[in-house]
């Protein structure tokens, strides 16, 4: 089972969770990218829920992380030891979530949130220091507007990273990834 989690502001429901849930119907690999709260703590309770679920039933288990969601991928993997594929991960998203003005508007439904203090702060709670390597692989834009890639390049010298020149946040192109994800996420041990 693959789980995809999505950015800040984002949905189940975005462009790269749709791309990626079509590519893997085609590959008869599972695939889920639930639609998360805009509350760490409730995002990471329900994505706890979910993975033991699925490892109590004997199933293989990856993460999919893009943005906020590739920051959630790290702790996750970290925590039950699982492949994960981080698509310009947030490194540091208590630091550039803090310039968010609140009320936010999800980018999908349109809904308004409230994003206080106190949520971008317990998103310290959720780092990790030491990473194990090798179950990341990394896919990385330069031309990110959002994030700085350095960040994530330099955090994660030991995983698999895939740096390209130019792109933006949303990572243009994703299509020409997928069959190294594929092969990273269930191919590999």
């Amino acid at each position: 089972m693959i789980i995809y989690i999505h950015g800040f502001a984002s949905s189940g429901q975005g462009t790269k969770a749709r791309l990626f849930r079509e590519y893997f119907k085609e590959q008869s690999v599972d695939f889920i990218a639930p639609s998360l709260s805009n509350i760490p703590a409730l995002t990471l309770d329900t994505l706890k829920q979910l993975i033991e679920s699925y490892i109590k039933r004997g199933e293989r288990v990856s993460l999919m992380g893009s943005s906020l969601g590739g920051f959630y991928s790290i702790y996750l993997s970290q925590k039950y030891n699982l492949k994960a594929v981080l698509i310009n991960p947030s490194i540091f998203p208590y630091d550039t979530l803090s310039r968010v003005a609140s009320p936010m508007t999800n980018f999908y439904d349109g809904s308004s949130f409230e994003w206080k203090k106190e949520h971008y702060e317990a998103l310290r709670e959720y780092e990790v220091e030491d990473v194990n390597a090798e179950n990341f692989m990394l896919l990385l834009q330069t031309g990110d507007e959002s994030l700085d890639y350095n960040h994530a390049a330099q955090k994660f010298t030991n995983a698999t990273l895939d740096i390209e020149e130019g792109g933006n946040h949303s990572y243009q192109g994703i299509e020409r990834q997928f069959k190294a994800v594929e092969t990273f996420l269930c191919h590999t041990l």
